[in-house]
């Protein structure tokens, strides 16, 4: 009787599995429209994500173009030895850590705080105007923007001239010159040019907020800021965060334009980050094995803070990306 039990169990999961597998193929059939809009994205994926990570290796060798693959040297881990004894290396890596925080939290303090701000404007035509101004400077090149930048903080411009008006300095200064004024300018530059983008989401984020909450709060004798503070913020708390994780998980990614055009000989000490360290290496010095091993440095540690910030996120209670 009970090898009967067994036959007859083995036989139901033997069943359910072909099931499963035909309830999968029926979902795909019935939404295989967006299965085949998918498919240019998963090839496209495929073969510029996936595929380039087989260049990893040259990270593990020392690298001669000329040579095939089999005629390589493999060094092991010798070059991320040498990036972690590298001072300059040490350095690139903390002013990239410095410039996304700044990044980060000014990014997401200024983006925030325009929302909340433009969601309280009850005059359109105002609103709008002010919308159009703060996108405006999204779109711009960062070559426009930087020379843009340049001309502002030159000693014959307008920031120098608008000081020595108000008597604050008595001679001009070379801004970009100031190592140490860098990460301040990078940050100002930073929300100038992608404050109002940013508001964006949060603004869609708003709109979805039941606008009954409101008139409840404002019966019981809730003002402007406890709106904000007890409906508006907490409704738009899910999209904070999993933008916060995604962000957390680019902190290595600080930007290549901005530094690299704005920065000069003067401020290099403060302006110089990975993805400058990388090219500098990679193609001024040809040194390919060196430039990769930074690359799969930062990129292991952006998996890593993504995952991390993922979790906690999960551990806390809060939305997550999975």
């Amino acid at each position: 009787m009970d090898n009967n039990n067994v036959l007859t169990g083995v036989s139901v999961a033997a069943e359910k599995k072909p099931r499963g597998l035909k309830r999968f193929f029926k979902l795909l059939y019935q939404q295989r429209a967006l299965v085949l809009m998918s498919v240019p994205f998963v090839i496209w994926l495929f073969i510029f994500r996936y595929l380039p990570i087989w260049g990893w290796t040259i990270g593990f060798q020392n690298f001669k173009p000329a040579k095939s693959f089999w005629e390589q040297e493999w060094v092991g881990f010798y070059h991320f030895e040498f990036l972690f004894g590298d001072e300059r290396f040490l350095r690139v890596l903390r002013n990239t850590l410095v410039m996304s925080t700044i990044n980060l939290v000014l990014g997401f303090v200024t983006a925030i705080t325009l929302a909340l701000l433009l969601n309280e404007v009850r005059h359109l035509v105002f609103k709008r105007v002010v919308q159009t101004v703060s996108y405006l400077p999204h779109f711009l090149s960062w070559v426009v923007a930087a020379g843009i930048i340049r001309v502002t903080l030159a000693p014959d411009g307008i920031i120098n001239e608008l000081l020595m008006r108000l008597h604050l300095i008595d001679e001009e200064l070379l801004f970009l010159g100031i190592g140490e004024w860098f990460w301040g300018i990078y940050g100002a530059s930073i929300v100038w040019k992608d404050v109002g983008w940013n508001t964006i989401v949060y603004l869609a984020a708003i709109t979805m907020i039941d606008p009954t909450l409101y008139e409840a709060a404002e019966i019981d004798g809730a003002g402007r800021f406890r709106k904000i503070w007890h409906i508006t913020l907490p409704g738009i708390r899910p999209v904070i965060t999993v933008l916060l994780i995604m962000n957390i998980g680019y902190l290595l990614e600080s930007g290549f334009e901005p530094q690299y055009l704005l920065g000069n000989g003067m401020n290099m000490d403060y302006s110089e980050n990975l993805d400058i360290f990388v090219l500098k290496y990679g193609i001024n010095q040809f040194n390919y094995s060196l430039s990769v091993a930074a690359s799969i440095f930062k990129t292991v540690v952006s998996f890593i803070l993504l995952f991390a910030a993922n979790n906690l996120a999960k551990r806390m209670g809060e939305t997550r990306l999975y």
